[in-house]
């Protein structure tokens, strides 16, 4: 029986079999670890990370990790706008979405992008 961690790994591989991030539309991938979570924009036919955004990136933030998440939905948003990017396609990770992952979904839609 495979652990937790494989378990998403499998599921996150047969996500990104069908999913893939173009200079039109770029992937938003979120990482989620025990204390932190992260999110980047990424063009994956030219390889490269269009904007980025964590937990650690907030300054004096006050608040429940879902709180967190929310603000650096924003902030991700922002930075992918002054990158010029307006729609993306949203890559969970293998996670459930559910909480923290949703928060950070929600707050990049408050944000501004599109998905």
């Amino acid at each position: 029986m495979a652990n937790k961690a494989e378990s998403r790994r499998k599921i996150h591989l047969r996500i990104r079999s069908k999913i893939s991030g173009s200079p039109e539309r770029p992937r938003l991938n979120v990482f989620r670890s025990n204390k932190g979570i992260y999110a980047q924009v990424i063009d994956d036919i030219n390889g490269k990370t269009l904007a980025a955004a964590s937990s650690k990136s907030l300054s004096n933030f006050q608040g429940n990790k879902t709180e967190q998440a929310t603000a650096v939905g924003k902030l991700v948003a922002e930075k992918a706008k002054t990158a010029g990017v307006s729609t993306v396609v949203f890559d969970r990770g293998g996670y459930l979405y559910h909480g923290r992952v949703k928060a950070l979904a929600d707050g990049a839609r408050e944000g501004g992008l599109v998905f």
